[in-house]
């Protein structure tokens, strides 16, 4: 495989292109059709004209998955050029550049690490792996092959989390004391939903912990620091579902989880999600408290953020403010509208690929903004210690391998 010089000069001629106004192409082979499929490929077709200039222009080769009918008419409907009922003949298509997994749980690591292996830079959805272990396992292909990759933590990526990163790194909020974060969802309550990938383990991994605590567990990481101990509590209150034949079937994931964190730095945190919480839609909300003022963030509301400042007066009495974060001056806004006229969920991807691409085109660092697969395995580890946890009722301590 290409070491990191032969990648740099393999770009070359794309970032000199690009530095002359006329953007490489940078194909994509895609995997999955569905609900990431979707938003994907709504950041495939949105960046060339949007993040403008772009980086790289993405071109949508080829697009995978195992219904034959279904992805020639995703194929059609998003606009990609080839369409693929194995993974492994995409991979053989010269054209693509950069394999992007958005497939369920249990087919993450054989396909990335294939791809790895075929010299294609790697994106993979979260989380990276059903288990720390299979995670490394991919952590290790693309270390080997000498790839960029990347992890689908999106919400990273939304403008209000961005500004409140600067304001942590700033040194602004002070020494950081608490970190408290829920992820809420409800669908998961239905008891005539057919039962899906997500709540099998050999599939899955894990159900709401892999599924909403990872990106909970991401952030947590992204704007407080690295965890040092945990303990957790896991709950499956749905053990049978229904099999869509008359049946029913096994369902032996967590339904919902709650966690208690210590961090490296000193601070303290708390983690819950779940998928039974009736009036609860996509409801990721996190509250950091430091010694200077506290920040806060609700993913349904994701153009804002509640801040309050000890020496802000008025607001010592008044408590938190609102801010609007469409202001020219905040992240990516350069590219989007006048202020007030606010962004949506799916803009995260937008602003993730283009990042993954600057990378690709410039011979840059994913990391530390992008979440790359060192990410993606320490969150595995992290989402295993919580399992574990909960199974032998003692904390765990935090150790990587990577």
């Amino acid at each position: 495989m290409a070491d990191e010089q032969q990648m740099s000069s393999s770009f070359t001629s794309m970032a000199g292109k690009a530095a002359e106004g006329d953007a490489p192409e940078i194909g994509i082979g895609m995997m999955g059709y569905a609900f990431m499929g979707k938003a994907h490929s709504n950041a495939f077709r949105t960046i060339p004209y949007m993040m403008y200039p772009p980086t790289a222009i993405p071109r949508m080769v080829g697009i995978a998955g195992r219904n034959e009918a279904a992805v020639k008419e995703a194929a059609r409907r998003y606009g990609y050029e080839n369409a693929y009922t194995d993974w492994r003949d995409m991979l053989e298509n010269d054209d693509i550049q950069v394999f992007d997994n958005g497939g369920p749980n249990n087919i993450h690591a054989e396909p990335c690490i294939a791809a790895a292996q075929a010299g294609k830079h790697v994106f993979c959805e979260k989380p990276l792996g059903r288990t720390a272990e299979e995670s490394m396992s991919m952590l290790e292909a693309v270390r080997k092959a000498n790839v960029k990759h990347m992890v689908a933590f999106n919400y990273r990526f939304v403008p209000a989390i961005q500004q409140a990163k600067k304001i942590i790194e700033s040194g602004k909020l002070g020494r950081i004391y608490h970190w408290r974060a829920v992820y809420l969802q409800e669908w998961g309550i239905d008891y005539q939903m057919p039962i899906s990938w997500r709540f099998k383990k050999d599939i899955a991994g894990s159900g709401a912990l892999g599924d909403l605590g990872a990106h909970v567990i991401d952030l947590a990481r992204f704007l407080v620091g690295e965890p040092k101990s945990v303990m957790g509590y896991t709950q499956t209150w749905m053990k049978e579902r229904p099999d869509g034949q008359g049946g029913m079937a096994k369902a032996d994931v967590d339904d919902g989880f709650v966690s208690a964190m210590e961090f490296e730095n000193g601070a303290l945190g708390t983690i819950e999600a779940t998928r039974f919480a009736k009036g609860r839609k996509n409801f990721n909300n996190f509250e950091i408290n430091g010694e200077n003022g506290s920040i806060q963030f609700n993913l349904e509301r994701l153009n804002e953020l509640n801040v309050f400042w000890a020496d802000d007066q008025p607001n010592t009495t008044q408590g938190f403010h609102n801010v609007l974060v469409t202001e020219a001056h905040h992240p990516y806004w350069e590219n989007w509208w006048p202020h007030g006229h606010t962004i949506g969920w799916e803009h995260s991807f937008i602003h993730e690929f283009d990042h993954f691409f600057s990378a690709i085109v410039n011979v840059t660092a994913v990391d530390p903004y992008g979440a790359t697969f060192v990410d993606g395995y320490r969150n595995s580890v992290i989402c295993d210690a919580i399992l574990a946890s909960a199974s032998n009722g003692t904390r765990v301590d935090i150790k990587y391998e990577d």
